[in-house]
């Protein structure tokens, strides 16, 4: 089974490759824990913003380097550009409802 996404276009099939990376330090994956603040796809490049849970995250480039790895593996026709972005500064309140409920919040 191929991991090529057929329809790069829309942002929930982004996510569905970035779901695949996990942050280490926490368990859950980076869009669960609402570290994805942008996905713009066109037909041959693709723009994430995302964020880290702060600026000093000891994981940060780990988890930048695994997002264009997945990426690429699954979009090997894009040009992809991810960009770390600080504003809004992540929060707690930007993680999904099973993140949350996985650290008991």
């Amino acid at each position: 089974m191929s991991n090529v996404v057929s329809n790069p276009h829309e942002p929930d099939a982004i996510r569905t490759i970035l779901r695949q990376v996990i942050d280490p330090e926490v368990g859950i994956n980076i869009v669960d824990m609402g570290l994805i603040y942008r996905i713009e796809s066109s037909p041959q490049q693709l723009l994430i913003e995302m964020t880290m849970t702060s600026p000093a995250c000891p994981m940060g480039e780990l988890i930048e380097d695994e997002a264009r790895a997945a990426l690429a593996a699954a979009l090997p026709q894009h040009t992809v550009e991810l960009r770390l972005v600080w504003e809004p500064p992540w929060e707690p309140s930007m993680m999904s409802e099973s993140a949350r409920e996985h650290f008991g919040w």
